[in-house]
């Protein structure tokens, strides 16, 4: 009978060169979706998970904001695509727009890599091809295309970072602000609000799009 393999102590270093990249970022994934999630995440931190010195990740990353790209690079792989049909643009679209509001929302290092640098890795990049192709196709011509998209996914990061940071607000009852006003307000930055200025700014860019048409 053999014999099981022996398990090493919590405590002990894997062997020089034993992991990956992909290893590292499957355990920043793991740490990201953790209750202290990416604010907590170091470079250390990860390497006592793996059971290595913390130099030999910088064999496979730069440094922490490289590994927040991969990182949210694969989560946003499986969380982008729509399931409506690209003949209907509109719902093509606004289900691709509702879809990052969520995704940024729900994951908070995906908010931060957004809001701090233009997004250019792989899965970033076909969504936006994507949806640029869906827009051609709507609207006759690329520039219309760019514009429309700017105008689509600055208006949805925006109003991600709005509804995030406002997720954990509660109104004081006790104080002497205008609570209906209040109220009112934080209505402004729920999904179905995210809904319905998505479609006034859709209806403005098909206007635009068949005016575009009349004058050629």
């Amino acid at each position: 009978m053999a014999r099981a393999a022996k398990i090493p102590a919590s405590n002990a270093r894997a062997p020089w060169g034993s992991i990956s990249r992909d290893q590292i970022v499957d355990a920043a994934i793991r740490s990201v979706r953790s209750s202290g999630g990416f604010e907590q995440m170091t470079i250390r931190s990860l390497a006592s998970d793996l059971g290595v010195a913390p130099m030999s990740l910088y064999r496979h990353v730069r440094d922490k904001n490289d590994l927040l790209d991969e990182v949210v690079d694969r989560l946003l792989t499986r969380a982008w695509q729509p399931r409506a049909d690209e003949g209907d643009w509109k719902a093509w679209i606004s289900e691709a727009a509702d879809k990052l509001r969520h995704f940024l929302v729900s994951q908070p290092a995906a908010l931060h890599v957004y809001l701090t640098h233009p997004v250019v890795f792989p899965a970033a990049v076909a969504r936006m091809e994507a949806a640029m192709a869906v827009l051609r196709r709507a609207l006759g011509d690329e520039q219309s295309a760019q514009r429309a998209y700017a105008a689509i996914h600055t208006y949805t990061v925006g109003f991600a970072a709005l509804e995030a940071s406002r997720s954990g607000w509660e109104p004081d009852r006790s104080g002497s602000l205008d609570h209906e006003l209040a109220d009112r307000l934080a209505a402004y930055t729920t999904p179905l609000q995210f809904a319905e200025g998505l479609n006034y700014l859709l209806e403005g860019i098909e206007r635009q799009g068949a005016e575009g048409t009349r004058l050629t």
